[in-house]
């Protein structure tokens, strides 16, 4: 979340801010709630020192009268009752402004385009041109279900709607996919993990997701008070939570993969079919911790990270500039690359990966700090970036390189993992 302070100091910037997200959030009252915080310290310390005042005259009272010792203790009963009561209310306030306060989203960085939802985000790069085919193309659905690689029907008896079971060299496909991203990220020195697909939800919370509510993409588990994780951000964001590291530790490169769960609450229509929206996936996420001055430049890096594994699969793709509207709550700036889907809607780009800056927002709300030369601790700042969705990712291969036979080719630089070089019908 943001500092009090910089709330207070930016008021008018921070509500422009949240109405350019098109979110809702009272910056006025994180105000009025700190400045009643500050004015409940001053009295709260105001009675404290006169406690101690009463305390050191009580101390003597053996060269006090009976009348004086009387109004000593009284006046030391009130005290302590005035105290117990400022220190309540004192409790509240400080709740009340920090649910406040966690509602104000990240400030957006200035060059973010301002907009309300993905036609407003802007284009900034492309490699690779649309692929023209010389036949009628198949989407990725009809493809899956042809070379017997994707079975749908089956997970919706099984699982209900938006699941499905891979097959076959589908199988091989999703673990060439992951390997493949795996071994980029490692020889750009990034740590591997495995994470849990199981987080507590104050971690969610610490991130920036609401694990509750109609809106919430989340899957809670009842009675439990955590949720399957939607991203391996989640879990990785989580990894230092209330932990102090040291600068020369800095930065921190993870790469994380697991599973992905979404409620996917809300998303409808053609664009949502086969595996552009689903309930489950595999995804292999980076993340870094780093000092405040270096998050721009690894945001760079993980945005660059993301192109390397899509132009080597030879997979056409753009980068957008993230519009306010479209950046979540805890992002300063976000790029997302869009694949070429030939499938979708008669041929359009559809979103692979995004790459965050989230700047120190989360390690405000998990508590994640470095100590700086001059023994102070600040906040480190926190980035993420999708490697590769496998779901999405299988949608660019098959729809981009089929043949007129309806098999598919597998981009050279997969083989290796796959152990192919083509899907072909049965």
């Amino acid at each position: 979340m943001l500092d009090y302070r910089f709330i207070v100091e930016n008021l008018p910037a921070v509500k422009r801010n949240i109405a350019d997200r098109f979110m809702k959030a009272d910056a006025d009252k994180v105000v009025r709630l700190y400045n009643r915080r500050t004015e409940l310290t001053t009295a709260l310390q105001a009675l404290q020192q006169q406690r101690n005042v009463n305390a050191q005259a009580m101390k003597s009272q053996g060269s006090l009268d009976q009348a004086r010792r009387q109004t000593l203790i009284d006046e030391g009963k009130k005290l302590k009752e005035d105290i117990a009561a400022r220190e309540a209310e004192l409790s509240r306030t400080e709740q009340e402004l920090e649910a406040e306060a966690r509602l104000v989203p990240n400030m957006a960085h200035p060059d973010a385009p301002v907009g309300k939802e993905d036609k407003d985000n802007l284009e900034v790069k492309r490699v690779g041109e649309p692929v023209k085919f010389n036949f009628e193309s198949a989407d990725h659905v009809k493809l899956g279900q042809e070379l017997d690689i994707i079975d749908f029907d089956s997970g919706t008896k099984v699982s209900g709607t938006k699941f499905y079971y891979l097959k076959n060299e589908g199988v091989f496909l999703e673990l060439g996919l992951t390997r493949f991203a795996l071994d980029i990220l490692q020889k750009h020195d990034f740590t591997p993990f495995i994470t849990p697909d199981i987080a507590r939800e104050e971690i969610l919370e610490g991130i920036g997701f609401n694990p509750r509510g109609a809106e919430s993409n989340v899957y809670t588990l009842e009675g439990e008070g955590s949720c399957l994780v939607g991203t391996a951000e989640i879990t990785l964001g989580g990894y230092y939570s209330n932990t102090i590291i040291a600068k020369d530790k800095l930065p921190l490169r993870m790469a994380g993969l697991s599973h992905c769960f979404r409620r996917e609450a809300g998303a409808a229509g053609q664009f949502s079919k086969g595996l552009y929206r689903v309930h489950q996936f595999t995804k292999v996420e980076m993340f870094v911790y780093c000092l405040p001055e270096e998050s721009g430049a690894f945001h760079g890096e993980l945005r660059a990270i993301e192109e390397e594994i899509f132009s080597t699969l030879g997979i056409p793709f753009r980068v957008v500039d993230t519009c306010t509207g479209d950046l979540g709550a805890p992002a300063y700036r976000k790029w997302d690359l869009e694949a070429w889907m030939p499938g979708r809607n008669g041929g359009e780009w559809g979103e692979v990966t995004s790459t965050s800056n989230c700047t120190d927002y989360q390690a405000r709300r998990l508590n994640i700090k470095y100590r700086d030369e001059d023994g102070r601790n600040r906040f480190v700042h926190m980035l993420n970036g999708t490697a590769i969705a496998i779901s999405r990712a299988i949608i660019a291969v098959l729809e981009n390189f089929q043949e007129a036979d309806g098999s598919v080719r597998i981009p050279p630089a997969l083989v290796p993992y796959c152990g192919f070089d083509r899907i072909v019908k049965k």
